[in-house]
């Protein structure tokens, strides 16, 4: 198992932009790809103007095969168009569980497959 961080900077006063046009047109594409969303914030002390991102995968190669499946898809295609000018940076690191770690890591991530983030009751 591995967890992906992902860190996203953008230019001044584009955060709340992001934000909604990631919710409004990128996260469905995402979720129908990657398998597991452990983590999407915001960040308030420290560097600003940044997203935080972790998603939960098996292996490396689920992780390049939904990341294939993703970058296939039209959907998503179209909001990178209008989201990638809002960015300054990115990063990415691969994370893998501490030994006493991994059990748990296991359920977060069956866990997070199903997870409903439209915001509706």
């Amino acid at each position: 198992m591995i967890i992906e961080q992902r860190l996203y900077t953008y230019h001044p006063g584009n955060l709340d932009a992001f934000v909604a046009l990631y919710r409004k047109e990128g996260m469905a594409a995402q979720m129908r790809h990657l398998p597991a969303l452990l983590g999407y914030y915001v960040s308030e002390i420290g560097a600003l103007n940044q997203t935080v991102t972790q998603w939960g995968y098996r292996s490396l190669q689920q992780r390049m095969d939904c990341r294939e499946a993703l970058f296939a898809d039209p959907d998503w295609k179209a909001f990178l168009v209008q989201a990638r000018p809002l960015m300054l940076a990115q990063e990415c690191r691969i994370l893998k569980p501490a030994p006493f770690f991994r059990e748990r890591l296991a359920h977060l991530i069956d866990d997070a497959r199903g997870l409903d983030l439209s915001g509706q009751p």
